[in-house]
């Protein structure tokens, strides 16, 4: 099954650093928050992408293009003619499609440029910003027991500040307390599983997926929702980021699932 990921935006939050970079390739120690992202998939099975570019796309081409000669060690024999001698290499099981989605293009826009790409068949999407511990092989078999068009996986945030309890008047505090997830609503975290017909919802560049389409989905009773209670964090803010790299610094990021 392939898995699509949304790697086109501007990332306009995070712009300390995506004035270089697409944010999908903004760094969490050490690799781009896409290839974790595509780590975690593959540690599913699922080896086999399709990445929506946009915003300096290039980047993310240039990635790919030179995987192979970054992560090996290789000898340049320039006496030798020219040579080059590969000693050592770190192969992903991938196969990766970059396709230009264009750079103004929304969400919705981006994933029907791809549909050449998908043979009309149920294929995964997920945003190239966000990371988590979803059991995906759990919510593929949700999907297709529902037999929902769509299934995202809905999460609830932690409150990022405190809250005040405050008396029936509401002139006095009473007392202070975090916030808790059960106190937050249920938002889109991506980890979707889509069908071929979701394409009948979208109309073109200019259709955001998460508006006019999944807002129809849900009217006509086609889209699915897989609860996940673990660990979830998008990469908004430079704030997002660092928490992510003290994460990964530590040894203890949930998403980290795959062996070395």
């Amino acid at each position: 099954m392939k898995v699509v990921i949304l790697a086109g935006g501007l990332g306009t939050r995070i712009s300390e650093e995506s004035h270089l970079l697409p944010k999908p390739m903004i760094e969490i120690g050490g690799a781009p928050i896409l290839w974790h992202i595509m780590k975690y998939y593959s540690h599913f099975g699922y080896k086999e992408f399709i990445i929506c570019c946009g915003y300096k796309g290039y980047v993310i081409k240039e990635f790919f293009a030179d995987y192979y000669l970054h992560r090996s060690d290789i000898t340049f024999d320039f006496a030798g003619g020219n040579n080059v001698i590969v000693h050592s290499n770190v192969v992903e099981p991938w196969k990766v499609t970059v396709v230009d989605t264009g750079r103004k293009t929304q969400t919705g826009g981006r994933i029907k440029r791809i549909r050449p790409y998908l043979e009309e068949n149920t294929f995964m999407m997920t945003y190239g910003d966000g990371v988590g511990d979803v059991d995906l092989n759990a919510l593929l078999s949700q999907h297709k027991a529902s037999g929902m068009a769509a299934t995202l996986t809905a999460i609830q945030p932690s409150g990022r500040y405190g809250v005040l309890d405050l008396d029936e008047d509401k002139n006095r505090i009473i007392g202070f307390r975090e916030k808790a997830k059960e106190d937050s609503n249920w938002i889109n975290a991506g980890f979707m599983v889509l069908e071929p017909s979701i394409f009948d919802y979208i109309d073109g560049d200019g259709t955001i997926f998460e508006r006019e389409p999944l807002e129809r989905l849900s009217v006509d009773n086609r889209l699915g929702v897989y609860l996940h209670h673990g660990y979830w964090q998008c990469m908004d803010t430079q704030r997002d980021k660092s928490a992510l790299e003290t994460l990964w610094n530590q040894g203890r990021a949930p998403w980290r699932r795959w062996e070395e």
